[in-house]
């Protein structure tokens, strides 16, 4: 924004020759300067930009005068600079950091592994980061301590846990030892993505072959445990059954069932739609009687 202040000075320069030369000449007219009085206008207007600087939304401003940064961060809107100031503008956005690595397991094995994580740069630390490092500090912290931790992580994991259920715990961990070292640095790391694991052909297929028996084992131990629980419920109805049978034999004495039959026989006898046939008393002196339909 200096230039506009070039321009400002240039333009009051001009306007006030201008005026100057007309003031000598024999036809002066006050109407004659009017030029000159835009050009010292345009010039006052060129003078207060110059100290305007707008910091666009979601970025803070660094002021660099000279080699002298402030350690104030400039924040999103107007802002008074001074023109020969340089105003560096830094993203404070949340932005994606992807890596596509090898890294390797418990196992020794070579792993291609594609992760990504989420981060921020601090508004406080803006100033700082700047003076230290200088805008370009995603690869010169983020990307090698990314990398690091990463291959740090994966050392102490089987293959076979970067492959199921283990990825949560290890994308945790990564967001975890990456998130102190970053925030020495002004980082924000808001998360950290497992995307891709990419095994060996030979390692992933005797991988799922294992899972398979894996559930193959687990489905046999669920079919048995149905067979056992159904012998048990079988032999508890078996139990039950022949108590109750144990039971009903002690209460059938000859008095209880020739009560039975006689209170049975009147019953029917009273129906006028049936002919009771009484026959002769069997050998347990229980009558015995047959309904004929009408």
């Amino acid at each position: 924004m200096y230039m506009d202040l070039v321009w400002a000075i240039i333009a009051l320069v001009v306007g006030i020759v201008f005026i100057a030369v007309r003031m000598q000449q024999h036809d002066y007219n006050k109407t004659t300067n009017l030029v000159g009085y835009l050009l010292i206008l345009l010039a006052v207007i060129l003078a207060i930009s110059s100290f305007i600087r707008v910091v666009p939304a979601g970025t803070v401003g660094v002021v660099d005068l000279f080699g002298k940064v402030s350690d104030q961060a400039r924040q999103p809107g107007l802002n008074l600079v001074i023109p020969f100031a340089k105003l560096v503008i830094m993203s404070v956005k949340t932005e994606e950091e992807k890596e596509e690595m090898t890294v390797p397991s418990k196992e020794g094995l070579t792993i291609s592994l594609e992760v990504s994580i989420l981060h921020r740069l601090s508004p406080d630390r803006a100033a700082e980061i700047y003076k230290k490092v200088g805008l370009n500090y995603r690869n010169v912290i983020i990307s090698p301590q990314f990398r690091s931790v990463c291959r740090g992580v994966t050392v102490n994991y089987e293959a076979k846990s970067l492959y199921t259920s283990g990825r949560e715990e290890i994308s945790q961990k990564i967001h975890d030892e990456l998130k102190g070292l970053l925030e020495q640095n002004g980082i924000v790391l808001e998360k950290a993505l497992l995307r891709a694991i990419k095994l060996p052909m030979t390692v992933s297929t005797a991988i799922e072959m294992k899972l398979k028996a894996e559930q193959e084992a687990e489905q046999m131990k669920f079919v048995l445990d149905k067979e056992r629980k159904e012998a048990e419920r079988k032999v508890i109805e078996a139990e039950g059954i022949a108590k109750a049978q144990e039971i009903i034999n002690k209460t059938l004495t000859a008095a209880y069932l020739q009560h039975e039959a006689i209170q049975s026989q009147f019953k029917m006898a009273e129906s006028p739609n049936h002919t009771t046939v009484y026959i002769p008393v069997g050998t347990n002196g229980i009558p015995l009687v047959k309904i004929i339909d009408n």
